[in-house]
């Protein structure tokens, strides 16, 4: 194979989301002259962006002031908050006075998150970044210190037998004085600088949910710009932690999207087919009669809070936004934590390459958020995840215990499990038994995937690799009933068998792929491992 030629920068980022681009821009904004080279491997940027979502402007005030008159597209304001405890026949909605802060947006805008993100890399470009879409980060790179100097991109035109076709071109090693991993949830190469760095010592695992979106076009009677609705309980068990919203913005558009803490128990459990059955609710499915679904998505969320976070920074690098897990659950809310650490690491960086500093550790970053108001409201915000996971009546009653009467200040911590080590063996659940789709108001999963224009070119190696062979079915199919096909939300994975209904074995249909990720967190062994499949590839999300 031909060598990889290598470039080099000041600063390397890799994703070009709301954290990435953030640090790209507060470091133009702090020095013209520092390099910027940000690689993201959605085939444009926020071609891979999926959150609901209702955004928090306060970091974007701090990092771009004048962003109304620059043309960000945070055009609908949130009108009205409701929230409703459903039961399968009714629903109560839940006084506002009763409400906790953490569901409270007055001030904040439903924003597609696709599209703001497109409109900060126009800043980033616009200031001289140098954006390369298309280009996967395959690869961490250390210097002979040991220190992390740059990321290599991956090879293009490698065979499905791990052999170069006659397209095949090497990867580019992109080299940095600091380089910054900003990926998102379980970010490939975040997972391995974890590892490797142990930034996980003294913390919690980190705990997570899937994030199923739709995006529909109602009927304007049902639309009410400004509406933002959360709810909680049915179609769940009380036991299993997740919610609903519906959130009302553009011209008779309505991001529907429903989540689904990862630590649930039941391995007949199916994210896809709960959301599915939630939207035939008498209070949901009345907004979406007579009206078209348009996109579909999904994607995990960090949940586990400041306990746990992991140690942010390395010989090097760092960590930011949702790689690290920044994302502030009870409010669901993550964007305006991103562009925070994106502008705090950006600061640290700017002094260091001032003081001529390279690779080293950057110490000032981590402090920073310490002393920063997003460390406050995490610190007011690190029990509702572990209230949460004691089940929707009791952990609604701690939490507003926690919010309301404590203001989130109770001296105690709680604490997190992994997600992977809570599922139970099939034999001691029920199974789940899901309505058929009507192709109008519920859906399958093909249908869905083929709305989030995901496309992968078939002959290379799969991105969905497992560690041993053997563990889909002498494990995962004789202890779980195969988990994964109902965890994952884009029908990746199936058992299929002879003719003769016997010699069962997994077969992965890495085409459909969303890269939401949660295969590489759910699986009860670990024994599935996601890795970048070639630049450009995936899902491309319009209006989510």
């Amino acid at each position: 194979m031909a060598e990889r030629e290598s470039m080099d920068f000041d600063v390397v980022i890799i994703g070009g989301g709301p954290a990435g681009l953030s640090a790209a821009i507060r470091l133009k904004q702090l020095n013209a002259d520092i390099n910027v080279c940000l690689i993201e491997k959605g085939a444009e940027i926020g071609a891979h962006i999926l959150s609901g979502a209702v955004m928090d402007p306060r970091a974007l005030d701090e990092l771009i002031p004048d962003w109304k008159e620059q043309g960000a597209p945070l055009d609908t304001p949130v009108t009205e908050d409701r929230f409703y405890l459903l039961s399968e026949t009714g629903g109560n909605k839940v006084p506002n006075f009763l409400l906790p802060d953490c569901f409270q947006n007055h001030g904040n805008y439903i924003v597609s998150l696709g599209q703001v993100t497109k409109w900060l890399g126009e800043q980033a470009e616009a200031l001289g970044v140098e954006i390369y879409p298309g280009f996967a980060g395959a690869e961490v790179l250390f210097d002979e210190n040991g220190a992390v100097k740059g990321v290599a991109t991956g090879d293009m035109g490698v065979g499905r037998d791990g052999q170069p076709t006659a397209a095949y071109q090497p990867g580019m090693e992109l080299h940095g004085k600091y380089t910054l991993f900003a990926e998102g949830c379980r970010g490939h190469l975040g997972k391995q600088l974890e590892a490797k760095f142990k930034l996980r010592d003294g913390v919690d695992p980190q705990t997570y949910g899937i994030g199923i979106k739709e995006l529909w076009e109602i009927k304007p009677d049902q639309f009410k710009s400004g509406l933002v609705l959360h709810s909680a309980g049915w179609p769940l068990e009380s036991d299993t932690y997740g919610g609903a919203f519906l959130y009302h913005f553009d011209e008779n558009k309505v991001a529907v999207g429903f989540v689904v803490g990862l630590g649930y128990s039941n391995p007949y459990l199916s994210p896809f087919e709960e959301f599915q059955r939630f939207k035939t609710h008498p209070e949901i499915r009345k907004f979406f009669e007579g009206g078209k679904r348009l996109a579909y998505g999904a994607r995990a969320i960090a949940a586990g809070g400041l306990q746990s976070l992991p140690k942010l920074v390395f010989p090097g690098g760092a960590l930011i936004g949702d790689d690290a897990g920044f994302l502030n659950t009870s409010r669901i809310k993550g964007s305006h934590a991103a562009i925070k650490t994106g502008s705090l690491v950006a600061e640290s960086i700017a002094d260091a390459l001032a003081a001529e500093r390279a690779r080293d550790e950057l110490v000032s970053y981590p402090e920073k958020f310490k002393a920063s108001w997003l460390h406050e409201e995490l610190y007011k915000a690190r029990n509702f995840k572990p209230y949460m996971s004691k089940g929707t009546y009791l952990g609604a009653l701690l939490v507003g215990i926690d919010q309301l009467l404590l203001k989130g200040k109770a001296p105690w911590t709680l604490h997190n499990t992994a997600d992977h080590l809570k599922l139970k063996p099939a034999a001691q659940c029920s199974p789940i038994a899901y309505p058929k789709p009507d192709g109008v108001l519920t859906f399958d999963r093909l249908s869905s995937v083929f709305l989030s224009n995901t496309n992968h070119e078939e002959d290379q190696p799969c991105h969905l690799t497992l560690k041993d062979a053997n563990v889909p079915i002498q494990l995962n199919l004789a202890q779980y009933d195969a988990p994964e096909q109902r965890y994952c939300p884009a029908g990746v994975y199936e058992i299929v068998k002879d003719e003769s209904g016997a010699n069962p074995r997994l077969q992965i249909n890495a085409q459909n792929c969303v890269h939401c990720k949660t295969c590489d967190i759910k699986d009860p062994s670990q024994n599935i491992n996601w890795v970048t499949p070639q630049g450009g590839e995936g899902p491309i999300y319009q209006g989510m």
